[in-house]
């Protein structure tokens, strides 16, 4: 048995997604490059805001432009209050009425969030990370991201509740980590240099409209888009998959694998390539 390494969809070895918050009116155009491109992206909202004034989103502005576009709704805190900052039942309260709300105006399961404000960055109010994770669990709350450590590691997150993204679009250093990552081969090199790759790209549309800076976007957009060897997913897509790939069940001298998940998953072990429909069991 030799080093194995999840594989996206079709067996692909990079994925590329997109996390924007606030629920602007410029989300509207952001969705549309976005789909333009063959991109995915997360839209973070707050569910007290929708459709409050001209800048804001309307719920079918929202069904319209972003989920039927096949973008993923999330959870941005029902007033946008920073978990960190607030009490443990503040913080349960926010969420958990973001979540209620939004799913109750768009008649789906919303699971997926980012932390407004300052987040999980500074903890006051007897707030704490483990808390907050605690209670984003019991609420049904899959993931969150954060934010200020943007980096060129490509990782998969190691706590979905602590999901760093790979770099803010204003990031200086943007086109250079897109031309690395575009540039990996996670068949070649190093065995241990093989793990899957994710470019994270997070921001807030509005920020492309008060510059006037939309070629920003769509340089962004032109670098990574319809690259082979990468998948374009939502938030929730790729903590759906990852999950999967995890729950495969192992026999204990790694000669079988069985998939108990409903979802299709690709690994790849001492350079050969497998795929594991649900429910079965694979003789390596």
């Amino acid at each position: 048995m030799g080093y194995r390494f999840v594989r996206f969809p079709e067996g692909k070895g990079k994925a590329v997604t997109f996390s924007y918050d606030d629920g602007a009116k410029a989300d509207i155009r952001l969705s549309e490059t976005l789909t333009r491109y063959g991109m995915k992206g997360t839209f973070n909202i707050n569910s007290s805001f929708i459709g409050i004034n001209e800048n804001k989103l309307t719920a079918d502005e929202i069904k319209e432009h972003i989920i039927n576009k096949g973008h993923e709704v999330a959870l941005h805190g029902a007033t946008h209050l920073a978990p960190g900052r607030a009490t443990p039942l503040e913080g349960i309260r926010d969420t958990l009425n973001c979540r209620l709300e939004l799913e109750k105006a768009f008649g789906m399961i919303i699971r997926g969030m980012a932390y407004p404000d300052s987040g999980i960055r500074v903890f006051e109010n007897g707030s704490s990370l483990e808390t907050v994770k605690r209670y984003l669990s019991d609420l049904g709350i899959a993931y969150s991201r954060t934010l200020a450590g943007d980096n060129d590691f490509f990782r998969l997150p190691d706590s979905w509740y602590e999901w760093m993204p790979t770099a803010h679009h204003d990031n200086p250093k943007i086109m250079e980590w897109i031309d690395k990552f575009v540039a990996i081969n996670t068949d070649e090199g190093y065995i241990t240099t093989r793990s899957a790759r994710l470019f994270y790209i997070w921001g807030h549309a509005f920020e492309f409209e008060g510059k006037k800076n939309w070629e920003h976007l769509e340089e962004i957009c032109e670098r990574l888009s319809g690259k082979e060897d990468t998948w374009y997913a939502t938030n929730i897509e790729i903590y759906d998959y990852i999950t999967a790939y995890n729950s495969l069940v192992w026999s204990a001298d790694g000669t079988k694998v069985y998939n108990p998940t409903l979802i299709t998953v690709w690994f790849v072990e001492s350079g050969r390539d497998y795929k594991i429909e649900s429910g079965e069991v694979l003789d390596l």
